[in-house]
């Protein structure tokens, strides 16, 4: 990638590397024999990212809900919506490269990461906290009596964005267009509904986009 860090007034995306290096406001990295720990502010941020290996080793981030975040009652849901709607999310994304094969189709997941990224939305930028409510109301008519899935996929904005601010080069000097991998986080809520019948043949899953326009 030509650069290492690109910012918009409600994203900015930086390579884990820098991340670590130079934490931003709020953030502390602590580095351990096995890898890094990275510190936040959970009242300020909300941090969707599950520990993973990297070339300079295991990486956790110690306040993380992760990407799926599990809900058992309306106060954890109250709670997370309002987190949602409030606060810097941050997410690990990916890179990738698509491979095909001699028969020139692509094979189910195969594609080589070419850098990863810790991409961090405000919520608070007018757009975004349209987009995100609206999307919560139109996938959760309600939280009692009923469980369900909804997935948040951010692929479409980060592909768009992307395009006009990073620039990525192989190791074998080929600007590609990158195909982006983990765009998204998932909300789970588990109701004590004897009869969630919705739930158990797959009904209430839902899923929306947040867009650019």
């Amino acid at each position: 990638m030509t650069i290492n860090k690109v910012s918009h007034s409600w994203m900015e995306v930086t390579e884990v590397e820098e991340f670590l290096r130079e934490p931003p406001a709020g953030f502390s990295v602590e580095v351990l024999s096995s890898g890094y720990r990275v510190h936040s502010e959970p009242e300020k941020s909300l941090v969707l990212i599950d520990d993973f290996d990297s070339c300079t080793g295991k990486i956790v981030f110690q306040k993380s809900l992760g990407r799926n975040v599990k809900m058992h009652n309306l106060w954890e849901y109250s709670s997370m919506r309002k987190s949602l709607l409030t606060k810097k999310i941050y997410l690990l994304m990916s890179a990738c490269e698509d491979n095909f094969s001699v028969t020139g189709k692509k094979a189910p997941n195969d594609a080589r990461v070419l850098k990863q990224f810790v991409v961090s939305i405000d919520s608070n930028n007018p757009f975004i906290k349209w987009q995100m409510e609206r999307g919560l109301d139109w996938t959760i008519s309600s939280v009692a009596g009923e469980s369900y899935r909804v997935d948040i996929d951010l692929t479409e904005l980060l592909e768009s964005w992307a395009a006009k601010n990073i620039h990525i080069i192989t190791d074998k000097l080929i600007k590609v267009k990158p195909v982006w991998r983990d765009a998204s986080f998932t909300l789970k809520y588990y109701s004590d509904a004897l009869f969630d019948f919705p739930h158990w043949f797959g009904f209430s899953k839902r899923k929306f986009n947040l867009r650019l326009t």
